[in-house]
Parts: C-alpha cells; sequence; structure tokens
C-alpha cells in the first residue's frame, strides 16, 4: 500500500546518494532504506508510536534504529544541510544564506521523561525548540533543551551547530526582543561576524500583528506544527526530538523540491 507521505521517485533520487550505507568492514545494510524513511516519514506526519507503524514497512525496531542512529550521529542535519542548497538553488539563490533568523517554540512534554523545565512566560511545562531559519523561512539548524533554558544560550549553541561554509556567509541576523542583551550582540559579531538587529511588534498593536522578517521563522514553525509528532515533545531524548524536526523539514523542502520541476 502507498501512503501520501511516501518519498516520490524524484524524491528519493535527490536523497538517496545522501544516506549513509554500511559498505565496508561490518555486516552491510540489508534494508530497503526508501521503506526506512518512508516509515519514518508517515510517524512523524500522523504522528503514530513506534509500535504501530503499518505492517507494509519494515519492522518498527528496524526503523527506529535508523532514526535513532542518524539523529545521534547527525544524518539528519547533513541531509537537511544538502536538500536546503537545493531548494536555495532552485529559488535561483546562492546556496548559502548571508541573512538568517533566529526564535524559539515552547512546546509541552508526555510522560516520555527526558529534559524538560517550566517556561514561565509561556506557561508551558516541557521544552524548548531553538530554531535558525534562512529568510526563505528553510531550516538551518535546531537545538532542543528544557523550556526554562535561557533563549540566548540556546540559540548560542543552534549557532554552533552551522556548518564553517553557513557560518561565513552570514552577513546579518534578526531576532526578537527575547535576544537583547549586549552580551549577546557582542558574541554574534565576535563569534559569527554578523550584524544582530532586533525586530519589535508596532507600537501600540493589539492582538496579532505580523512582524517584519520575523514572519518568516514563525511560519516556519507553523509548517513543522503540520506533522502531528510534533505537536508535542514524544521523545525522551533531545536528540531524538532534533532528529523529528530534521524530518520534517527535510519533507517540507522535498516537496517543493518536486513541486518545482
Amino acid at each position: 500500500m502507498a501512503y501520501n507521505t511516501d518519498l516520490t521517485v524524484r524524491q528519493w533520487e535527490l536523497i538517496n546518494p545522501l544516506i549513509p550505507t554500511n559498505k565496508g568492514r561490518g555486516r552491510p545494510t540489508e534494508l530497503d532504506l526508501q521503506l526506512v524513511i518512508n516509515a519514518i516519514l508517515y510517524l512523524v506526519r500522523t504522528g503514530c508510536q513506534w509500535r504501530n507503524l503499518p505492517k507494509e514497512f519494515p519492522k518498527w525496531q528496524s526503523v527506529y534504529y535508523y532514526f535513532r542512529k542518524w539523529s545521534k550521529d547527525g544524518t539528519w542535519q547533513a541531509i537537511n544541510e544538502a536538500v536546503r542548497k537545493m531548494e536555495r538553488e532552485k529559488r535561483g539563490r546562492e546556496p548559502e544564506p548571508t541573512g538568517a533568523i533566529v526564535d524559539s517554540q515552547s512546546v509541552k512534554t508526555t510522560e516520555a521523561g527526558g529534559e524538560r523545565g517550566f517556561d514561565g512566560g509561556k506557561n508551558t511545562n516541557g521544552r524548548k525548540r531553538n530554531v535558525v531559519t534562512d529568510t526563505v523561512g528553510n531550516l538551518l539548524a535546531v537545538v532542543v533543551n528544557a523550556a526554562n533554558s535561557d533563549d540566548r544560550a540556546g540559540a548560542k549553541k543552534a549557532f554552533a551547530r552551522l556548518s564553517v561554509d553557513t557560518i561565513s556567509s552570514l552577513k546579518k541576523i534578526w531576532a526578537d526582543g527575547g535576544y537583547r542583551g549586549e552580551n549577546f550582540l557582542d558574541w554574534i559579531h565576535e563569534t559569527l561576524q554578523s550584524v544582530l538587529e532586533i525586530t519589535y511588534r508596532p507600537p501600540n498593536a493589539n492582538g496579532f500583528v505580523v512582524v517584519p522578517i520575523r514572519w518568516v521563522v514563525e511560519r516556519t514553525l507553523a509548517w513543522l506544527g503540520r506533522n502531528r509528532r510534533l505537536s508535542k515533545d514524544y521523545e525522551h531524548c533531545t536528540k531524538s526530538s532534533e532528529g523529528m524536526i530534521y524530518v520534517a523539514s527535510i519533507a517540507t523542502m522535498l516537496k517543493r523540491l518536486d513541486a518545482a520541476r
């Protein structure tokens, strides 16, 4: 049975070369990795439990093994970076961005346990997703930690995940008022050689207001929120949480690339 979350032929052609396989010493990869990724995409989109993956996919233990392995060793982030460059080039842009936007999102956790905390500002007991996007909304990096963590500390960790090429191309960073402070501004300048601009809501504005440039990262968070597995943080380990977010990001960009043919 085919599912609407399955990779198309074109999407598989794009990411197949990016998937690590064991062709050297040790046990060779025997599973059909396209089916493995289809299963992971299905789980992230629908929000089902690992044990409830449909029988058309490989055994859930095998699927989980690859998801967890690629979350820990950085494979998901590497695939996300490669697909992001393809997507930018399809738009006629340079593969590396000159501008980035940073923001955070606090989400509730479940009984799975693991790192968590209480965000008093958002009245949320759970975890914080610290995300960095380019100016078209493609995810550059994500760090997940306790919801009571400082936004600026989370942003520093997220920027530290960027490749040298990405960091060297950045010229300007946008953020909201939660990232104010001379120390963070100086850190951006000294570490990234970039300029930090704080964007504010218009004065005397009531209710929802589209804030210039910052709406881009908020739209990205909305895109990610369409995946039911991300409605809360269901993972015990923050590495798995980050892996889920990268998978959702990869799926979003692959759809754009497929539609752009």
